[in-house]
């Protein structure tokens, strides 16, 4: 599984838009946010898709995020951090 690449966070740049508004995140580089100094959320590609790794705890979770649907949900469990 290897990091999303440009042309990918580019398709999802809605996403990111609204993720840059989310109070406590940076953007550090394309499609990588921290919290506070911690990292918190990138994103990468395989053959089955988008996934973001999120530290909605301690450890990093894979969160599938290739459907509007699934990015809708991500970005409202972020929210809800």
């Amino acid at each position: 599984m290897r990091h999303a690449t440009l042309e990918t966070l580019e398709e999802i740049e809605p996403l990111l838009e609204e993720l840059r508004s989310v109070p406590g995140l940076v953007e550090k580089r394309p499609g990588i946010f921290y919290r506070r100094s911690k990292a918190f959320l990138h994103f990468h590609e395989d053959p089955s898709g988008l996934h973001a790794d999120v530290r909605f705890a301690e450890e990093f979770e894979r969160v599938r995020a290739e459907t509007d649907v699934e990015r809708e949900a991500l970005l409202a469990r972020i929210r809800a951090v």
